[in-house]
């Protein structure tokens, strides 16, 4: 992929936070501690962006203040900005964000992903489909995008080529 092929060539790129301590108790595991917001946030930032190699807390994509868990209810809340109000990868960073939580948290858990409001140019329709479980099952049985989806999720940081 080309520079001129990308919705936002020259993102602005944002200092990544520290990472969280962990204490003692959540160590031991005869110990039950709730998952938090910031365990969730964690998990997300880490995410690489489709198209730039660099991840969706340097993007600021991401951002932990928009990151809500009810751990006694089970529901985990994330609102995520793309870079640019028409970015056409938002589906897919939301889809990348819901995969994760998916495979990382118990399944106990509802997990809502969504655009912030007001942060893109389709945001209802980007929302409605993330929220349509048998659109999201459906895009998951598609070889391509489950692959992209995999990328997005890779611990190494990719390069475009």
């Amino acid at each position: 992929m080309s520079q001129n092929d990308l919705d936002n060539a020259n993102p602005t790129i944002y200092e990544v936070g520290s990472e969280r301590a962990v204490l003692p108790e959540e160590e031991d595991e005869s110990f039950t501690d709730k998952i938090d917001d910031r365990e969730v946030f964690d998990l997300i930032r880490v995410i690489n962006d489709p198209e730039h190699p660099l991840t969706l807390e340097e993007l600021n994509v991401v951002e932990q203040s928009k990151v809500n868990v009810d751990d006694d209810a089970n529901k985990v809340t994330i609102e995520f900005t793309p870079t640019i109000p028409h970015c056409s990868m938002a589906t897919l960073i939301g889809l990348s964000i819901r995969v994760k939580l998916l495979r990382s948290l118990p399944p106990r858990f509802k997990v809502d992903v969504s655009i912030t409001p007001g942060a893109h140019a389709s945001e209802e329709a980007v929302n409605k489909q993330l929220a349509d479980k048998e659109r999201v099952a459906a895009a998951l049985e598609n070889s391509h995008l489950i692959e992209v989806v995999n990328q997005c999720l890779d611990d190494q940081k990719r390069k475009i080529g």
